[in-house]
């Protein structure tokens, strides 16, 4: 038996002591005084009984036992007096069946005692055991809707039902209101101590009247495009928003609470897919005992990488990178982890050093390399194109030379989709740098080469999002460059394990693409992430659409017309069919950009860009 059944059982013993004790006292002072005879001791434990029952009968019936005291109110007490003279009324009129007429002053009086005897020990309880610490106070607790009526649901209320008692317990604090949920056979029925008030669509108005504070989506076995229209229809309301995780993401043990793993509302729960799954077990074969180099470590994608990488027992993780910082911060993050439990050396090196690359590679002898260092940011690369080219594509052949030159087992390069058709300087690099790659694995002899393409990543440096969440915080405008921009977005740990996983299916040559789900428009990308802040998009925090910038499009593509795709064992994985490389023209070109990038003539150097990468249509090359 629970908890919360042990409690109704003492609620329900204690009501019928205090009937039967007041039905005794009561007796025994009317006849004292003379105005009643005494009772006979039968035919009083037979009123007393019989009332007992009807009594407990209605209040059962009326949900007095279902709710909880802490959250009793002037309402339900009156519900419980209600109850109490119904089952008055019932007593006598069976005793009148029976051929019994009992005294009505005594009946009166009984109801009285009795009634104000049960509904006075539900208020000195509350006052003496909830309100005093506290809990019982309505006015502090948060009131909460559970979306969800199923199992999960169920669970979550148990669990507040059940923190009553305990004040180290944080679900103490929640007054659960009410649950929605779309079954129609659910519809208006109670469960547990709360009723369901509505449907999913009905949640902004059921939150306006009934003063929610908190919303719990309590459904982890709802798609991800169900999810999403539920979660978008909560960001409307200006509630804190918890998520009950996928079921495959929860923790199922002794003493872990459902409600304990409920999480923050996310920008990325709003993005409409489920969560990709990975191979791990292809992707711990792949890592284990291996000597792995992060070039770019301490970026967004570099630091998830190394972070993912010392998950599956390498032999050494060597991060590259040139900015100290976060070289630093990754170094401190793992080292606090794994203590001496992971053979970690941080570099501070740039990949456009050949001659101290070359002295990494010498000396550590890598076995594999994800490449991830490069400048990413579209503005600031087309105002130094020059700049681009050095890092991304000079960097990039650099470290693939170096790779083919100490016999790497396997090199992944971290590509976008704005290499597809790209229309800016950033992403005519990358593309620069997937032609790269493509030629090394179609010369190479020991090396396999292989190219990841994915789109945004929520949360990386120079993202939309934390410009955002900046501008929101800082009481300013939301910028948007166009109302009709949309992008691809995954996470950044989304991000990686495909990185991870396509290394380790890889054969050589091929482009990596990942199936990103829906694009999502940016302005009701902004919009949401407004409301996540309980803010009302266009009236708290104003939208300026501010115009595309140089080489900006309305929206990327994950794949060039030639390249085709071709399924793998992971549903959300495809692979791009290799395009042939002619390897002596691409280095001849190659070698005229290298030329004008450090002459930094940025003009020519946009000009032989995209001479080199056909698919390339910049603003300034006719």
């Amino acid at each position: 038996m629970t908890k919360f059944n042990y409690r109704k059982l003492i609620l329900l013993i204690a009501d019928i002591i205090i009937i039967s004790v007041s039905g005794v006292i009561l007796n025994y002072i009317l006849s004292l005084v003379g105005w009643i005879g005494a009772e006979s001791s039968k035919g009083l434990l037979y009123f007393i009984i019989l009332n007992d029952l009807t009594c407990v009968l209605m209040l059962l019936i009326s949900g007095a036992y279902t709710k909880l005291w802490r959250y009793f109110n002037i309402k339900d007490y009156i519900i419980s007096g209600i109850s109490m003279f119904v089952g008055f009324v019932m007593s006598y009129g069976i005793l009148m069946l029976l051929g019994h007429r009992p005294r009505k002053v005594f009946w009166a009086l009984f109801f009285v005692f009795a009634s104000w005897g049960v509904l006075l020990f539900r208020y000195i309880f509350k006052r003496t055991f909830l309100d005093l610490t506290g809990a019982g106070n309505r006015e502090n607790l948060v009131r909460t809707l559970i979306v969800g009526a199923g199992q999960a649901g169920r669970m979550i209320l148990r669990e507040i039902e059940n923190a009553q008692f305990d004040e180290n317990n944080p679900s103490k604090d929640l007054l659960p209101v009410g649950f929605v949920d779309d079954d129609i056979t659910k519809q208006r029925s109670r469960i547990g101590s709360i009723a369901v008030l509505g449907t999913t669509p009905e949640i902004v108005k059921i939150c306006e009247e009934h003063r929610i504070e908190n919303i719990i989506v309590a459904i982890p076995s709802c798609d991800g495009d169900e999810k999403r229209r539920i979660l978008d229809i909560c960001s409307r309301t200006k509630c804190k928003i918890k998520v009950i995780p996928y079921i495959s993401e929860l923790i199922f043990s002794d003493g872990e609470q459902l409600i304990a793993q409920a999480k923050e509302i996310k920008i990325e729960d709003l993005l409409g897919r489920n969560p990709i799954e990975f191979d791990r077990r292809k992707i711990s074969g792949f890592i284990k005992d291996k000597v792995c180099m992060v070039t770019g470590g301490g970026g967004s994608i570099g630091s998830e990488l190394v972070r993912q990488i010392a998950q599956y027992s390498p032999k050494q993780i060597i991060i590259v990178d040139i900015y100290e910082n976060n070289a630093y911060d990754i170094q401190q993050e793992l080292v606090l982890k794994y203590g001496g439990g992971l053979n970690l050396v941080t570099l501070i090196s740039s990949v456009r050093d050949y001659d101290k690359m070359d002295t990494i590679f010498k000396e550590y002898r890598p076995q594999l390399v994800f490449h991830a260092a490069a400048h990413k940011h579209v503005p600031l690369m087309e105002t130094v194109p020059e700049e681009a080219v050095k890092n991304n594509i000079l960097g990039t052949y650099n470290v693939a030379n170096l790779a083919e030159r100490y016999k790497v087992d396997k090199f992944v390069m971290i590509s976008t989709d704005k290499a597809v058709n790209p229309t800016n300087v950033m992403g005519a690099t990358k593309r620069a740098c997937e032609m790269i790659i493509q030629h090394k694995a179609q010369t190479g002899t020991h090396t396999e080469f292989v190219t990841t393409r994915f789109g945004n990543v929520l949360g990386s440096n120079g993202s939309v999002i934390p410009l955002f969440r900046k501008q929101i915080e800082s009481g300013n405008p939301v910028t948007v460059t166009h109302p009709d921009i949309i992008r691809y977005f995954m996470t950044i740990p989304e991000a990686v394990s495909l990185v991870l996983e396509a290394g380790a299916i890889a054969k050589g040559g091929e482009i990596f693409v990942l199936d990103m789900g829906a694009p999502v428009k940016i302005t009701t990308l902004a919009e949401n992430l407004i409301r996540m802040y309980g803010k009302v998009p266009y009236k708290d925090v104003p939208i300026i659409f501010t115009g595309l910038r140089p080489g900006e499009k309305l929206f990327e593509e994950l794949l060039m017309d030639e390249e085709g795709l071709k399924s793998t064992d992971n549903k959300k994985i495809f692979i791009g069919n290799q395009i042939e490389i002619d390897g002596a023209e691409m280095l001849k070109k190659l070698e005229r950009l290298r030329e004008a990038a450090e002459a930094n003539d940025s003009e020519t150097t946009i000009t032989l860009l995209a001479d080199m990468v056909p698919t390339f249509h910049h603003a300034t090359v006719g």
